[in-house]
């Protein structure tokens, strides 16, 4: 939303070529180098006067193109939409989507609206299961008191027939082999 009111200066499309610059760069920097080479550029080419690279944002699509097959193999070159706005910054986008990507926004989009529609539908629904829900508890509640008293009969009679038996005194039987 921040984006939106801020005000459109100048918008480009350009293509720009990176293997000059990541060939230069050690194999395991390769990706931010080419990160940097679209900095550059676009502080050359979008009228940033004190060529401050901080005012150049790279989107976060265009970002995981770069590094899409890994940070040792970055594209050659690649197609770039920037927007410079009234407050000098200026954001780098992909022009083209690949296809994965299109799909995956799609997906992601689809979940939102789907999430959405759900929480606009749960409210009605929950009211109505919570009644139920009130009603299943206070039933619950008896049930279970019964249970519980029905299990505090059973402990008290196990006790009353333990009790008997030990005022009977059995005589104890000792085996023969044991009085040797």
């Amino acid at each position: 939303m921040a984006e939106q009111e801020r005000k459109i200066i100048i918008e480009r499309e350009y293509i720009i070529p990176l293997r000059d610059s990541w060939l230069r760069a050690q194999k395991y920097k390769r990706g931010k180098r080419a990160v940097k080479a679209i900095k550059e550029f676009l502080v050359q080419h979008m009228k940033i006067y004190d060529r401050d690279l901080s005012k150049v944002r790279v989107d976060v699509l265009l970002n995981n193109e770069i590094r899409f097959r890994g940070m040792r193999k970055p594209p050659a070159k690649i197609k770039v939409k920037a927007t410079k706005y009234d407050d000098g910054i200026v954001v780098a986008r992909l022009v083209e989507l690949p296809k994965h990507i299109e799909f995956e926004i799609a997906r992601k989009a689809k979940k939102e609206a789907e999430k959405l529609v759900r929480q606009k539908e749960t409210p009605k629904v929950e009211k109505v299961e919570e009644k139920k829900e009130e009603t299943k508890d206070t039933k619950e509640k008896e049930a279970s008191s019964k249970v519980a008293e029905q299990a505090i009969e059973k402990q008290a009679a196990k006790q009353e027939k333990h009790t008997s038996k030990t005022s009977q005194e059995t005589p104890k039987i000792q085996r023969k082999a044991l009085k040797k």
